[in-house]
């Protein structure tokens, strides 16, 4: 089918200079072009959305991060009811085996990731765990290549060849560690850190992105192997396996809190010293990065290739960036702008990388 397709756009092209007359584009490469600039737009949209709960464990420092991940996805799940009812025919035709997996997905992907982000940040500030999250287009893209050359459940995925990868990957690494070495500097010159908290934020940044390594491939791979299925409803079904979990997460801090927890660590459950501010932080977050975000991601993920797609992660790193810049209250530096350029080269060339690859393939 592939040698088919290249067929084909050899023989528009040869049409096209033997004519006389401008051709439209062939439909395929149409296609594929369309399909790649939804793509890309889609994820951006994502990042966008994804970046916001960076920021909302600094604006909630009081509330710990085994709260505030249940509380999140509490608020997720909760917002996905109105929605599992209107798509209730579709979430019906789900299988016991797409359930169990939309559960992982939820538990990896969703509650252990914030929990461990949340707990990073809280201990290490926003820039080190932002820039250490920020390897994921680096490592997803790895994976996922690793991946699709070794097994079969990724076979429909584009592998797209190492010499054409390694730039990109080269130009985001290269850009999250002159970002990161700015952030460490600003710290240093400000006060001295707290070492023993910045090493263990930095050990559970990286569990997160553990986490977050196996979701994004892992969801892709069903998306793809299930490509008659609704990313929407995908999205809804993530949010109401959610739910049990994090309701029974929630009751458990809250079990702890009453009869457990030191009188000075005790909050006054159920919404803490600042409930109204905690909720409404919740229900953002639940709408706009859980349920919108896994939305835009999904619908991504059915139009761009894992190894593709992985890096355009990228665009979560930046708006993290940009969001506790605005918190902070001052503009990025020029290393930090020199990077943040740096990473939008290395998505740029990852864009052009799977057309130059098919280009080159021979027939």
């Amino acid at each position: 089918m592939r040698a088919g397709r290249r067929c084909g756009y050899r023989h528009a092209a040869a049409s096209l200079f033997a004519s006389p007359f401008p051709l439209a584009v062939p439909p395929l490469m149409s296609s594929a072009r369309t399909a790649l600039a939804t793509g890309t737009g889609f994820a951006l949209a994502a990042g966008l959305m994804w970046g916001l709960v960076f920021v909302v464990p600094l604006l909630l420092p009081q509330y710990p991060a085994l709260l505030l991940s249940p509380a999140r996805y509490l608020a997720f799940g909760l917002i996905a009811l109105p929605l599992a009812w209107l798509d209730r025919r579709a979430l019906g035709a789900l299988t016991r085996a797409d359930w169990r997996e939309a559960l992982a997905l939820s538990a990896v992907g969703n509650l252990l990731y914030y929990l461990f982000l949340a707990a990073a940040i809280q201990r290490a500030g926003a820039p080190l765990p932002t820039m250490i999250i920020g390897t994921l287009p680096v490592v997803i893209a790895v994976v996922a290549n690793l991946r699709s050359r070794r097994s079969t459940a990724a076979a429909r995925d584009s592998t797209l060849p190492w010499r054409r990868l390694a730039p990109s990957l080269a130009l985001i690494a290269a850009g999250i560690a002159l970002v990161n070495h700015a952030e460490l500097g600003r710290l240093r010159a400000e006060a001295a850190p707290d070492m023993s908290g910045y090493v263990l934020g930095a050990l559970l940044a990286l569990v997160a992105v553990a986490c977050w390594t196996w979701y994004p491939i892992r969801n892709a791979e069903w998306l793809r192997a299930h490509a008659d299925r609704s990313p929407r409803t995908w999205a809804t079904a993530q949010g109401v396996a959610t739910l049990p979990l994090a309701a029974l997460g929630y009751a458990a801090f809250w079990l702890w809190q009453t009869v457990g927890a030191p009188g000075a660590a005790a909050l006054p459950m159920p919404f803490g010293p600042q409930p109204l501010r905690f909720v409404g932080l919740m229900f953002a977050v639940g709408l706009l990065a859980s349920w919108l975000g896994t939305l835009c991601w999904n619908e991504a993920s059915q139009r761009l290739p894992t190894t593709l797609s992985g890096q355009l992660i990228v665009f979560e790193t930046l708006a993290a960036l940009a969001y506790a810049f605005v918190l902070r209250g001052a503009a990025p530096g020029a290393a930090t702008l020199a990077g943040a350029a740096l990473l939008v080269a290395g998505v740029a060339w990852a864009l052009r990388a799977p057309r130059a690859a098919s280009a080159t393939m021979p027939a």
